[in-house]
């Protein structure tokens, strides 16, 4: 079952020149800077109420949000979905004949479980479902 917009994922060149904008434009603190070597990705989170900010940086050239960055430049990369199951959630959307792009949980930021729908599955959204408060 969806609990909540958990965080937006953002893709960026370079979280230390994003930061700028979020906190003094936007008066938002970083509370937490990760590199998640699984996706290639360093990442940086925000709060804004209930809600996170997630700053998405390449670690490599190969990595899913340099492809991002590539074909479609800075900008919203996924929205992410608190659930109280991951793997019940992918299930349903399989049934739904929603394409998945982990058949199974992986471990993300926060040491949560995330898994990822298709953006062909959800009108150009990727979507993320993800478990519990972050770590």
């Amino acid at each position: 079952m969806l609990k909540k917009i958990d965080h937006l994922g953002i893709a960026v060149h370079s979280i230390a020149e994003a930061r700028h904008f979020y906190e003094t434009v936007l008066g938002l603190t970083c509370e937490k800077e990760e590199k998640v070597t699984s996706q290639k990705v360093r990442t940086a989170f925000f709060s804004l109420g209930e809600t996170h900010i997630e700053l998405l940086e390449p670690t490599s050239d190969d990595s899913p949000i340099a492809k991002f960055l590539e074909n479609r430049g800075e900008g919203v990369h996924h929205v992410a979905y608190r659930c109280t199951d991951v793997e019940k959630q992918l299930s349903r959307a399989k049934e739904h004949g929603c394409l998945l792009i982990h058949e199974i949980p992986i471990i993300g930021a926060g040491s949560k479980q995330v898994a990822f729908l298709h953006p062909k599955s959800s009108h150009g959204v990727l979507t993320e479902f993800c478990s519990g408060e972050q770590q």
